[in-house]
């Protein structure tokens, strides 16, 4: 695999939410999922000016998370999506910045059927078991308000302090019972 070659992978993991209500009647199931990659990092415990080695061959992540992501959602169409990461403790923030870059978020959005919205992100540091709330937003357009959600996601024993947890987040719909307005898909493709 692409990422094993430039990276040193520990492990895989994912998630997958299957929402039927959400207090309401049910209706249509909302299906959010999560996948990540552990993988070594390189310039833990040293501050390095230069992070090229870790940005350069993020594209393969990318490629790789959205492979996961779209194959977890079944045949449903992935209709928002969201990045983000953790550093462990002899990390910074900046290193898994440096890995979800344009670079990561174009094969991303190749591997979701498209995306012409900017991805929402999110990073920090923290301990390994640390959750995170990995942002979503509509695919193509931003400003669908009815597509704002997140999907939380841990890695039980990472990322240690010498790694980073690199993952990504799609869903196949708005949030269940969405109600209060703006801007919609109907609009979107009515401007299309």
């Amino acid at each position: 695999m692409e990422v094993e070659k430039n990276y040193d992978v520990r492990g895989w993991y994912s998630t997958v939410h299957e929402i039927r209500h959400d207090g309401g009647e049910p209706g249509d199931t909302l299906i959010k999922v999560a996948v990540g990659v552990v993988i070594r990092n390189p310039f833990a415990g040293k501050f390095v000016a230069d992070l090229s080695d870790i940005v350069n061959p993020s594209p393969a992540i990318g490629h790789a998370l959205g492979e996961r992501a779209a194959a977890l959602l079944g045949n449903r169409p992935v209709n928002s999506y969201g990045k983000g990461g953790i550093a462990g403790t002899a990390g910074e923030q900046e290193h898994v910045v440096a890995c979800i870059t344009t670079l990561f978020g174009d094969p991303l959005r190749q591997q979701v059927g498209g995306g012409r919205a900017w991805i929402s992100s999110v990073s920090k540091v923290a301990a390994a078991g640390t959750a995170i709330d990995i942002p979503l937003a509509h695919k193509d357009e931003l400003y669908i308000r009815s597509h704002y959600d997140a999907v939380t996601f841990s890695v039980p024993d990472g990322p240690r302090p010498d790694e980073l947890l690199i993952c990504v987040a799609v869903a196949s719909g708005p949030r269940v019972h969405q109600r209060v307005g703006g801007k919609t898909v109907a609009d979107l493709e009515a401007a299309v």
